[in-house]
């Protein structure tokens, strides 16, 4: 599985997100490949998954986007990651 962070910036944010995402994944058993992006050049077609905060979300319309409310909210973003799952 593929899975890509996404911020405004592709900095620091994303970032973050990217390493608790990584944990998780672990955490959950399951094989991911993560990384961090700019909300300007994410695609539809770069990952399976992609997360961001909900201040970004209405800026990108992909049916694979899960908006976590805070980046520090390691329980919020496991079970929104695992609601997608669930699917």
């Amino acid at each position: 599985m593929k899975i890509m962070a996404v911020c405004s910036s592709g900095l620091g944010t994303s970032f973050m997100i990217e390493l608790k995402v990584k944990e998780i994944m672990k955490d959950l058993g399951i094989p991911a490949e993560v990384g961090h992006a700019d909300v300007g050049s994410v695609t539809s077609d770069m990952a399976d998954l992609f997360i961001c905060t909900k201040d970004l979300a209405s800026s990108i319309s992909f049916k694979n986007l899960v908006a976590i409310p805070n980046i520090t909210d390691k329980v919020a973003m496991k079970d929104a990651i695992q609601n997608f799952l669930n699917r």
